[in-house]
């Protein structure tokens, strides 16, 4: 799983969750993110975002569902998530599309995210993608970063 160089290599967000393979139907509303949610993820397309995003299974599963990494493991690739969890990777892999938009490389996106940032109270954007308010909060850095607004 490569990690795009290029603002036009920059994964869209069926490509964060693993591709058509995966995410069957197109996204082309919010209205189709609550439906891909209803009907679950596969455990494979929260593998293919943890790939982008260049952590850990362990830390994800702990730091950011707030599940057992043995919980996820025991589940098969093809195996569906429950709604809650995969609407949160969803959530997340929005954030991450952001990131990508922004900074047009995955290595800087990986930087940004594990790098400490003033706007956010010092804290890295990852440790925040835990809660709802936190992605919001970070994806407001990334849209003021965007428009080149000191943050």
């Amino acid at each position: 799983m490569g990690i795009p160089k290029k603002k036009e290599d920059a994964p869209g967000l069926a490509v964060l969750l693993g591709g058509s393979t995966l995410v069957k139907q197109p996204i082309r509303s919010e209205f189709d993110l609550i439906a891909l949610s209803n009907q679950g993820l596969q455990k494979a397309s929260l593998d293919a975002l943890i790939g982008h995003m260049g952590m850990t299974k362990k830390n994800f599963a702990e730091n950011i569902l707030h599940l057992s990494v043995k919980t996820l493991e025991r589940k098969k690739d093809n195996e569906k998530l429950d709604r809650q969890t995969s609407s949160h990777i969803i959530e997340v892999a929005k954030v991450v599309e952001h990131a990508f938009e922004v900074f047009e490389s995955g290595d800087k996106v990986q930087g940004w995210l594990n790098t400490p940032n003033r706007a956010l109270n010092n804290f890295k954007p990852i440790d925040l993608f835990y809660i709802p308010t936190g992605l919001a909060m970070v994806d407001n850095v990334l849209g003021r970063i965007e428009e080149g607004v000191y943050s």
